[in-house]
C-alpha cells in the first residue's frame, strides 16, 4: 500500500501572531508537516511600505520553497495579505491563502450594528478595508482602531511574560464609553491571541470574530485536490524559522513546544 505523502505548508507573519491560524489548522489537518516564519526582522509590518512588505513577503517565502518543497502558503498576517497574494499567486502554482478581516460575520452578528474593527495601523489604512466595510457592512456603524501596541503586547505573552493590562487599556479607551459597541471584528492574528484581556477592558462587547477557522477549512478544502510536491515519505519536523537572531532563543523554543514545533531555526536568506 502506497505511503501518503505529507503536505507542506508555510506559515508566513512578521510575527507570532500567525500561531493562533495555525492552531485552527492543526486542529483540522494535524498530518501536514507545519513551517513557521515570523519576519522579525522586518517587524511590524504596520510601520513598513507596501513595496517592502511585498520583497519581504516574496524573498521569505522563495527562500523556505527552496528548502522545503511547498504545498501551501498561509499568509497568516492581514497587513501583509491587503497587498502581497496577488504577487505571491503570481510567483507560486501552489495555493495561497490570505487572511481577511471578517467584516461580513461580524456585520451578520452584531446586534445592534455598531461593530468594531480592531487591527493594525497598517490593515486599518488599506483600501481593501474600506471596500469590505462597503460590501458587507453598509448598515453598520464600523470605529476603526490601529494598534502596534496591542501587536506587542500579544507578542509578549507569546514568549511567557505577562500582559501589560494597563497599555491594553489605555490603547483600547476610545471604545470604553460606547455601551452598544457588541462586536469586534479582531483583524490581525495577533489579537484572538489576548481576547481575554481584550474582554476584561470591554466588557460590553458580546461577540469577537476571528477568521482562524474559517482559513483552517479553507486551507484543508484546497489540501484535498493538491498535486503534493514533496518526494520524502518520512514525518517531517514541525520547525519555527525567524530572520534575525533572537536574544533568548530558548525561552521561545519552550513556548514553542507547547505549540507543537520541535525546531527553531535562522533563516539564512
Amino acid at each position: 500500500m502506497a505511503i501518503k505523502k505529507q503536505p507542506t505548508v508555510l506559515f508566513f507573519d512578521s510575527g507570532m501572531g500567525g500561531l493562533s491560524v495555525y492552531k485552527e489548522a492543526k486542529k483540522l489537518s494535524p498530518d501536514c508537516h507545519y513551517l513557521y516564519c515570523f519576519d522579525n526582522a522586518g517587524f511590524p509590518y504596520s510601520e513598513k511600505s507596501e513595496e517592502e512588505i511585498i520583497a519581504r513577503t516574496l524573498n521569505v517565502c522563495q527562500s523556505i520553497n527552496e528548502k522545503f518543497p511547498l504545498d501551501a502558503i498561509v499568509i497568516a498576517c492581514n497587513t501583509a495579505s491587503t497587498v502581497v497574494l496577488p504577487p505571491l499567486r503570481e510567483r507560486f502554482s501552489i495555493p495561497v491563502v490570505g487572511t481577511v478581516p471578517a467584516i461580513k460575520p461580524a456585520a451578520q452578528r452584531s446586534q445592534t450594528k455598531h461593530i468594531g474593527l480592531l487591527a493594525t495601523k497598517g490593515t486599518v489604512k488599506r483600501e481593501y478595508v474600506n471596500d469590505l466595510i462597503e460590501r458587507f457592512a453598509p448598515h453598520c456603524k464600523v470605529e476603526k482602531l490601529g494598534s502596534t501596541i496591542l501587536v506587542e503586547i500579544a507578542e509578549q505573552k507569546i514568549q511567557g511574560q505577562s500582559v501589560d493590562l494597563i497599555a491594553l487599556s489605555n490603547e483600547l479607551k476610545p471604545w470604553k464609553n460606547m455601551a452598544d459597541l457588541d462586536t469586534i471584528c479582531l483583524g490581525c492574528t495577533h489579537f484572538p491571541l489576548i481576547k481575554d484581556e481584550i474582554q476584561i477592558c470591554l466588557p460590553q462587547v458580546r461577540n469577537f470574530m476571528d477568521p482562524g477557522y474559517a482559513i483552517a477549512k479553507r486551507l484543508k478544502h484546497l489540501l484535498e485536490d493538491a498535486e503534493i510536491n514533496s518526494e520524502k515519505r518520512l514525518p517531517q519536523v514541525n520547525q519555527v524559522f525567524s530572520t534575525k537572531e533572537l536574544e533568548n532563543p530558548e525561552k521561545l523554543k519552550s513556548a514553542l513546544l507547547l505549540w507543537g514545533f520541535k525546531e527553531l531555526n535562522l533563516l539564512n536568506e
